[in-house]
Formats: structure tokens, C-alpha cells, sequence
């Protein structure tokens, strides 16, 4: 299971990285993907 989560997240990061344009979009990014790891993690 733990497997899944670091794949879905490493995914997501990869995802957000390459959709937004500056510093601060990226921060805004990785803080989202995080709450939905977290958000896996808890179910």
C-alpha cells in the first residue's frame, strides 16, 4: 500500500511541477499533492 502512495505522489508532483510557471505555483502544487497523500493515508 505505502508503494501506491509514493507512486500516486511522486505522480502527482511530477503533474503539478510541469503545469504551473513560477516558484510559488510549485509550492501551492507539492502542498496540494500532499494533502491528498495525507488524504489516502488516513483511509
Amino acid at each position: 500500500m505505502k508503494k501506491i502512495i509514493t507512486l500516486l505522489a511522486i505522480v502527482a508532483i511530477a503533474i503539478s511541477a510541469s503545469a504551473c510557471n513560477t516558484v510559488q505555483g510549485i509550492g501551492k502544487d507539492v502542498k496540494k499533492a500532499g494533502e491528498v497523500v495525507e488524504g489516502a493515508a488516513k483511509k
